[in-house]
C-alpha cells in the first residue's frame, strides 16, 4: 500500500517516516491478541498492509522512476540548446546534511494507525536517526557538478532583482530548464494540481470520517486502555502518543530526547497495535470509505486517471518508445 500520511509536526526539509516495515522482536513482538475478523487482514508491519482503492490513483514506484529518467532527458536536451552542450544526464547531486542543529525544521509524520516498526521504537522511540544521510540518488551514471552558469539556467535563478534570464539570445524559461521540463511532462497548472493533489485532498477528508467511525474509535480505546496497563499515559489515538510534546521538548533539531518514558511508551504503543491489529481494523474502514468516495466524485477521479495515461503517453515519447 502506498500510504498518505498526515504532517503531524513540522519540527526541516527531510521525512522522517516511522511506520516502518522492520518485524522487530524480543519481548512483546510475539503477543498475541484478538482475533481479525471476516475481511480484516493481520497487520503486523506496514508491508502487511494491503493496498487501498486510491492507491489505484496514484502514479506507481516504476511511473515514478520513469518520470526522473524523462525529465532527466528532457532538461538535457533543454540545456544544451541554450549552449551547454557538455551537460550530463545525471548531474553530481548536493547531499543533505545530516541531521542535526543545522537543520532547524523537520517534517515528521506518521501513518493514520500508528507505528508498527518495534525495533526503530525500542531505538529511537518516536524520534529518527540523527546520522541517517539523504542523498538523492541518479537514475543512471553519476555525472559532473553543474556550474554556477548553468544552475543559473537550470533553475532561472540568476542576479538578484533581474526580470529575466538571456542565454544565447533565448530567454531562460520560467523555472528554467527544470521547470520547463516539468511543465513538458505533466501538463498546465490544473492538470499537475489534479495529478498531484486532488486524490492526497480526498484521502485526509476520508481519514476524518474514518477516525470517527465507531470501530476506529473502539479499537483505539482498546489500544488506548492496553498502553496504560503497561503503565504509561493513556492516549486518544496512537497519533496522539507520537504527538506528545513531551518527546520533542526543547530538541533543537526536531529528533526527541528518547527518555525512558518515551521509549517505553514507544514500545507499548507497538506492541498493542499490533496485539489489537489496530491496522487491519483501520484498513477494513478505510477500504469501505475509500470505495464510497471513489463512486460519488467517479468524474473526478477519472479525470485523475486520464492524467496519468496522458503522463505514462508523454513518458513513452520521451524515452524513445513508441
Amino acid at each position: 500500500m502506498r500510504a498518505r500520511w498526515g504532517v503531524l509536526a513540522l519540527v526541516g526539509a527531510v521525512l522522517a517516516v516511522l511506520a516502518g516495515c522492520g518485524a522487530g522482536g524480543g519481548p512483546g513482538g510475539g503477543v498475541s491478541g484478538r482475533e481479525p475478523e471476516d475481511g480484516e487482514p493481520r497487520v503486523r508491519t506496514s508491508a502487511d498492509v494491503p493496498e487501498l482503492p486510491l492507491d489505484a490513483y496514484e502514479l506507481s514506484d516504476r511511473d515514478n522512476r520513469r518520470m526522473g529518467q524523462a525529465k532527466s532527458r528532457l532538461v538535457q536536451r533543454c540545456m544544451r540548446s541554450y549552449g551547454f552542450a557538455d551537460f550530463p544526464l545525471n548531474p553530481r547531486p548536493e547531499p543533505f546534511p545530516k541531521m542535526g542543529s543545522a537543520f532547524t525544521s523537520t517534517v515528521v509524520s506518521i501513518s493514520p494507525y500508528g507505528t508498527l516498526d518495534l525495533g526503530h521504537a525500542r531505538r529511537w522511540g518516536y524520534g529518527f536517526d540523527p546520522d541517517a544521510t539523504f542523498t538523492p540518488k541518479a537514475e543512471g551514471p553519476e555525472g559532473r557538478a553543474v556550474t554556477q552558469r548553468e544552475y543559473e539556467v537550470l533553475n532561472d535563478f540568476g542576479e538578484a532583482g533581474r526580470t529575466a534570464a538571456v542565454v544565447n539570445g533565448r530567454k531562460v524559461p520560467n523555472g528554467g530548464c527544470t521547470g520547463e521540463s516539468s511543465r513538458r511532462l505533466l501538463g498546465d497548472e490544473t492538470k499537475r494540481s489534479r495529478l498531484w493533489a486532488y486524490v492526497d485532498e480526498r484521502a485526509e477528508e476520508i481519514d476524518k470520517v474514518v477516525a470517527k467511525d465507531p470501530r476506529v474509535r473502539r479499537i483505539f480505546g482498546e489500544w488506548s486502555r492496553c498502553v496504560q496497563d503497561k503503565g504509561y499515559k493513556a492516549y486518544e489515538s496512537p497519533r496522539d502518543a507520537f504527538r506528545d510534546k513531551a518527546w520533542r521538548d526543547g530538541a533543537p533539531d526536531g529528533n526527541t530526547a528518547r527518555s525512558q518514558r518515551e521509549l517505553g511508551t514507544a514500545v507499548a504503543d507497538v506492541e498493542c497495535n499490533r496485539k489489537l491489529n489496530v491496522a487491519g481494523v483501520w484498513w477494513v474502514v478505510s477500504d469501505e470509505e475509500q470505495r464510497a468516495d471513489i463512486r460519488r466524485h467517479a468524474a473526478r477521479y477519472e479525470a485523475v486517471r486520464a492524467d496519468q495515461e496522458r503522463l505514462r503517453g508523454t513518458l513513452r515519447e520521451v524515452l524513445g518508445e513508441k
